[in-house]
């Protein structure tokens, strides 16, 4: 790989690995295992194994390597670890680093699952948490102890679209030799360089933008050689969370147009979220790069664009969001984001829905909110769809 490449053709052709054929589209190595020569190389390839040594499909394959290499190259990272899922990678960079006894600083607002492992599970193994505002830095600051061994946060909140002054927390934990742990999936790998503004391990659930088409599932754990060898590897290798050399395979072509999709619903995202503000069916319309959003300048800042997802606050509560989401055509009722198709979720009764009242309300996750994940549509039909759908609010 040319070091002077850029993001356009990392994403075509960084971490290639050709046969002896010599075939242009990287190949399926759909392979459980793999043979050795003899005794003694078996022996030395669990020892040590080189660049393009492999054991077995749970510790690493030559497709998965690819996609792990390219994604490695996009983001400036090191090394990284492709998962079976998301989540899968949030519970390695979590599980994998950390013991009883060990704090944890995390924003508190979270994708529900992520909430799950850091409210629930993490404190059942002996880790204490500490949930903190993530865009209050005194409420950071105040939180970190010396026994902080790792902060975790989504770069853009979910689903509230709050943006967190990265370089900042970065600097506050580092002062702690805590570990900041970034999941970085709204502002994308092509929008932040997370790494450029003092994260030390970054997440990304591939399911959305990389795949970007509704097809697999896959995550992916991105940091140093060193946190990959002695903290996610190992934690993975024994646990089973690897992705499959099919699902890496979709990925890799994935990234080939990320770039491009990206690029194109950020800029449908934000002509949405202009056209929207002032609507008289929506109390508020949260996207980062509109002037009255509360982190606008930290955006514009951290960010080359604004990201693919707005959130709108719809009147009349749950009743008139559903008949909102309900009247809708273009755009799907959906979970997911980061889709060639437009998507949209109540989190009030899907991704968030096993909080009480008192959390959502905390969260700001009220009976109105929707979380909208733009495609490629074309950007005025898909206003045309809101508009309409809207009328019936």
């Amino acid at each position: 790989m040319s070091e002077s490449w850029k993001n356009e053709t990392r994403l075509v052709h960084a971490g290639a690995r050709r046969s002896q054929y010599r075939e242009v589209s990287e190949a399926i190595y759909l392979t459980q295992g793999f043979v050795y020569e003899n005794a003694e190389a078996a022996e030395a390839r669990f020892i040590e194994s080189g660049k393009d040594e492999f054991i077995y499909a749970r510790y690493g394959n030559p497709t998965v390597r690819m996609f792990e290499d390219r994604m490695a190259a996009l983001e400036g990272a090191e090394d990284a670890f492709a998962t079976a899922s998301g989540m899968a990678a949030v519970n390695a960079a979590l599980f994998g680093a950390l013991k009883a006894g060990d704090h944890v600083v995390s924003a508190k607002a979270l994708f529900g699952s992520c909430l799950y492992i850091l409210e629930t599970l993490l404190p059942r193994y002996g880790v204490d948490v500490t949930f903190v505002d993530g865009t209050d830095l005194k409420a950071w600051k105040a939180a970190l102890r010396e026994d902080t061994k790792l902060v975790f946060l989504e770069a853009i909140s979910n689903p509230r679209l709050e943006v967190i002054d990265i370089r900042a927390v970065a600097g506050l934990a580092h002062a702690q030799r805590a570990q900041v742990v970034v999941d970085n999936v709204f502002a994308t790998p092509v929008f932040q360089r997370t790494l450029e503004l003092g994260a030390d391990v970054v997440i990304y659930s591939a399911t959305k933008h990389i795949d970007g088409q509704g097809r697999c599932l896959g995550g992916i754990v991105l940091g140093s050689k060193a946190y990959i060898a002695d903290v996610i590897s190992p934690y993975l290798k024994h646990t089973g969370g690897a992705l499959s050399p099919f699902n890496a395979w979709v990925m890799l072509k994935g990234l080939e147009t990320l770039q491009l999709r990206c690029d194109a619903q950020a800029k449908s995202a934000l002509y949405l979220a202009q056209a929207l503000q002032g609507h008289d069916k929506i109390d508020n319309v949260m996207y980062p790069f509109l002037p009255d959003h509360a982190q606008y300048t930290l955006a514009r800042g951290q960010m080359s664009a604004g990201g693919t997802v707005l959130s709108l606050e719809i009147k009349n509560g749950q009743d008139g969001t559903f008949r909102f989401l309900n009247a809708l055509e273009t755009i799907l009722i959906s979970n997911n984001l980061g889709d060639a198709k437009s998507l949209v979720t109540h989190p009030a009764t899907t991704t968030h829905q096993r909080l009480d009242d008192a959390t959502k309300s905390d969260l700001g996750i009220t009976p109105g909110l929707v979380r909208l994940s733009i495609g490629l549509e074309n950007a005025d039909d898909l206003l045309d769809d809101l508009n309409a759908a809207l009328a019936r609010v």
